[in-house]
């Protein structure tokens, strides 16, 4: 297939629940899911399965706080893959830590991963999509996006620049048919994590009680398959259990 037939759906912190359901949501409707985290050994699981169901995905490692990493990684799809009609930014730096002990460097790092990394990888694919009036950019939110929280100014403050980024270029780029939406995932997802380290909240999974990836991931392509005249700019998803 020629290049410029191929698109695109970059997911950038492709993890192993969220990211990866996203992936494959966007892989079965037959658009090129290229993935990327810190190592690129730990997307193989991920880029098997989805060869296995048919789809076609490519990884990368990089650091999405590095320009020149995320310049070359963009221009890398871009002339060797395809066009990228979906970003979706899901890195997450969800580290608690009291504000009487935090560092610098670490409160620096949380900013980095959570915000500025979404600025620039947005910043580039934004470029290409402007070029070709088309395009979907999808960041990944929090609660703490919309309020800060005890023991989290940190992550708070990352989030919520990371919805003001997406509010701003959503106003920018809409008129030029590019469609930036901000999803605010609130509540437990399921993972290994919550599963270990959070017993009592997993128990709650057979009664749905916790979020499962592959619903999350279908929002997301809801998200971008929604004709212009209905854009959604913020959509939160939670479980009913969830008290907000």
């Amino acid at each position: 297939m020629d290049v410029k037939e191929q698109r695109v759906a970059l997911v950038i912190g492709a993890g192993d629940s969220t990211g990866s359901a996203i992936a494959k949501r966007f892989a079965a409707e037959g658009m090129v899911a290229c993935v990327t985290r810190r190592t690129a050994d730990k997307l193989q699981p991920l880029v098997d399965s989805i060869h296995d169901a048919g789809g076609i995905a490519y990884a990368f490692g990089t650091d999405a706080r590095k320009e020149e990493e995320v310049v070359a990684l963009i221009d890398k799809i871009e002339s060797e893959i395809g066009p990228i009609d979906v970003l979706v930014f899901n890195i997450g730096a969800n580290v608690p830590s009291s504000i009487l002990e935090e560092t610098a460097r670490k409160y620096f790092k949380i900013w980095e991963m959570a915000c500025f990394a979404g600025f620039l990888n947005a910043r580039e694919v934004a470029k290409r999509m402007v070029q070709r009036q088309r395009g979907t950019i999808l960041f990944t939110g929090a609660t703490a996006g919309l309020r800060g929280k005890e023991n989290y100014a940190a992550f708070a403050g990352a989030k919520h620049a990371l919805r003001a980024l997406a509010q701003s270029m959503a106003r920018e780029l809409g008129s030029k048919n590019i469609h930036v939406a901000h999803i605010v995932v609130d509540g437990a997802i399921d993972t290994d994590f919550i599963r270990t380290n959070f017993p009592d909240r997993y128990a709650l999974k057979d009664q749905d009680g916790i979020l499962n990836p592959e619903h999350i991931a279908q929002n997301y392509w809801y998200l971008h398959s929604q004709p212009r005249d209905a854009w959604t700019f913020e959509l939160d998803l939670r479980p009913w259990t969830e008290t907000w």
